[in-house]
């Protein structure tokens, strides 16, 4: 299992490359980079301002006769600016070189984990990233463990009694959490429990209150979690119903296997058979499933909560990223994301090997 683990943590350097490399040469060929985001700003500032000394008659004239005419270039927002002033931009940039070598330079930072510098923030991504990943941690990770602590043993006891009462009614339960995605949730909780309409009893921003750093400690967790309540049960309601559903079918799937059937004819209890073989076989599928769910959780599934409850996460982070086309947050969000997401599928291997070590992903290698 050692040599097992080796070659995974060996491996991993090779897809963070690949997955880099793939998204750099996308982003290559993708119209709208950050320099003709500058310019439409410069143009569109332009215009306003010919618009306000004209008395509107500079708008309708356009783009040409605010920055003046001039030949075309490549960019459709550079026409009429001085093409020293654009060869400037793209050194400002880093675009004066060709795409392999920023490629090479930027595999050679990421190694020491230098991730450039934001060019709309003017600050380092690595600082950027360090200050919004406590914000998508916290709902991330629990998020994920409400809903593995809410869908197992739901899902256990959906499998036990299907077809029962019970079976039905909390059926109703995970349609709509199947239908209703989380952000209506998060927008229905507002509308109750956060002033939105009736009741007040939640803030509506932020992850702390502004005057968290003055108080004890006990008053500090409070306050953290009174801020988590709204995000994280947002999330929740969102996104137990997949898992639940699953665990209920892979408990269903081993309960009609053979060696149930002979475990009970020797005599054992339900409850050993259920919790002594059934469980550990059927959370197999589970346990795979959970670096998905955190990663998802962490990051996009969090995207719009974050928005909605002006939580500032990676999420967010990486939105704003690509919209405002800042190459160095896109890649270095990437990065982080692929790195967390690889480590935590050798993990679940790991987790797997624990649950039942009969599974030896080295001896299955070898």
């Amino acid at each position: 299992m050692h040599a097992y683990i080796l070659r995974r943590l060996a491996l991993i350097p090779l897809t963070l490359l690949g997955i880099i490399a793939i998204n750099f040469a996308v982003v290559q060929i993708a119209p709208g980079g950050p320099v003709e985001q500058l310019l439409a700003q410069l143009r569109d500032t332009a215009v306003a301002a010919t618009a306000r000394i004209g008395g509107g008659e500079g708008a309708e004239a356009g783009p040409g006769a605010a920055l003046g005419a001039g030949d075309a270039s490549a960019y459709r927002g550079a026409q009429g600016l001085d093409p020293a002033f654009i060869a400037e931009l793209n050194r400002q940039f880093g675009f004066d070189r060709p795409a392999h070598v920023r490629f090479g330079l930027m595999v050679r930072d990421y190694l020491t984990f230098d991730l450039g510098t934001s060019y709309f923030r003017d600050r380092a991504v690595l600082d950027l990233v360090l200050e919004k990943l406590p914000v998508s941690i916290s709902l991330g990770v629990w998020s994920t463990l409400l809903i593995y602590v809410i869908s197992i043993p739901l899902g256990v006891a959906k499998a036990v009694r299907d077809g029962s009462r019970f079976d039905v009614l909390s059926s109703a339960a995970v349609i709509v959490g199947y239908a209703i995605p989380a952000f209506l949730f998060a927008i229905l909780l507002i509308v109750v429990f956060a002033g939105g309409r009736y009741l007040d009893w939640f803030p509506l921003r932020g992850l702390v209150s502004d005057d968290w750093a003055d108080l004890s400690w006990p008053a500090r967790i409070l306050d953290y979690f009174w801020h988590l309540t709204l995000p994280v049960t947002a999330m929740v309601i969102g996104g137990f119903a997949s898992l639940t559903m699953l665990t209920k079918n892979a408990f269903l799937d081993e309960i009609n296997k053979q060696y149930v059937v002979t475990a009970r004819a020797k005599g054992l209890s339900e409850r050993r058979v259920l919790y002594g073989h059934v469980f550990r076989n059927a959370m197999l599928l589970v346990i795979a499933g959970f670096p998905a769910t955190l990663v998802g959780m962490l990051f996009t599934g969090s995207l719009l909560i974050e928005v909605i409850f002006s939580l500032d996460g990676l999420g967010l982070l990486g939105f704003e990223a690509v919209i405002n086309r800042d190459y160095p947050v896109m890649f270095g969000t990437l990065y982080i994301f692929s790195l967390i997401g690889l480590l935590l599928n050798l993990i679940s291997d790991l987790t797997y090997h624990w649950v039942d070590p009969r599974i030896d992903f080295g001896k299955r290698e070898g």
